[in-house]
């Protein structure tokens, strides 16, 4: 049974194959239908349950479309109507969906309800997003850097904003792949120090700033999300303190002549991202969103044992 939670469920040769499979099949579909299925249709007659207490759109769709290319289906539940919402426990849900369903995909805010998913499933768990973290994200963020020429051991990445979900995947990465995070973050905000602990027993180097400049400096990709996440209130404390870590022209200027802006969406412009970056040629957030399908499609392979 493989379980995709966290990149860690996944070593770096796992994740390795994941991204050389996203290529392949990226390639080969060159000006396809997006609906035509894969010559090879590797899940076919697979159903995968994707379940949904968090709102989504690359998520939603990334997942719909890549078991569709696979030659399977997906079937969308929300717990504003299903019996989650009525307060069936997350273990009960499992149990039915492990007799319905041949993996199951959580988009949730709690990552203990993953967890427990994972504990009483039957079938593959795909961690669609917690609170913690957010791996299928960065599977597809590492697919976006390579695409662009980018060699990920001794990538020098730099992250703006808060500590987040986002970044803890980002930190568990460098860790697989022996690449550096700088972290340019007000205090209080930083990311969740079991990720920052993990990654430099593992070689990477992590380092924490709270100087935007000093955390883009020189750097080969830059990563910022938005400020307030999903079920977080709009505290007017936060978004003061976040203002310094804004990404735009002027900051940018301080990495390397090509580095790349990565966001994974949806972006509060104005906010975190001025307009001039994140429709610059330095940014590759569109080719990151359509690289969702490809990630996918790799991460759905492997939890079904077939990478």
């Amino acid at each position: 049974m493989r379980h995709f939670l966290n990149l860690a469920d996944a070593d770096a040769d796992a994740i390795a194959a994941m991204l050389a499979d996203a290529l392949d099949r990226k390639k080969a579909r060159k000006d396809w239908p997006k609906g035509k299925v894969d010559e090879d249709s590797p899940l076919a007659d697979h159903v995968l349950a994707m379940v949904f207490e968090k709102s989504s759109t690359r998520t939603r769709v990334s997942f719909d479309m890549a078991m569709r290319q696979l030659g399977g289906s997906a079937i969308v539940l929300d717990s504003s109507n299903t019996q989650l919402g009525r307060g069936e426990t997350i273990a009960d849900t499992a149990r039915v969906l492990s007799r319905m369903a041949d993996a199951i995909m959580l988009r949730t805010d709690d990552h203990e309800k993953a967890q427990t998913m994972s504990n009483h499933a039957d079938v593959p768990v795909i961690n669609g997003l917690t609170d913690l973290s957010h791996p299928c994200q960065i599977v597809a963020d590492l697919l976006t850097i390579i695409e662009h020429g980018k060699a990920l051991p001794g990538l020098q990445i730099a992250w703006l904003g808060d500590g987040n979900n986002v970044l803890n995947s980002i930190v568990e990465a460098a860790g697989l792949f022996k690449s550096d995070v700088r972290i340019g973050v007000p205090p209080g905000y930083e990311p969740d120090q079991g990720f920052c602990d993990a990654a430099r027993s593992k070689g990477a180097t992590i380092r924490l700033t709270h100087d935007a400049v000093e955390a883009v400096q020189g750097a080969d990709v830059v990563v910022t999300d938005t400020w307030v996440s999903m079920g977080q209130a709009d505290s007017k404390a936060k978004l003061a303190a976040m203002a310094p870590y804004q990404v735009n022209e002027a900051l940018m200027a301080h990495a390397k002549d090509d580095a790349l802006f990565l966001h994974c969406l949806p972006a509060h412009r104005g906010e975190e991202v001025t307009d001039a970056v994140i429709d610059s040629k330095a940014s590759a957030v569109w080719d990151e969103a359509e690289n969702r399908i490809h990630a996918q499609k790799s991460v759905l392979r492997w939890v079904f044992g077939q990478i």
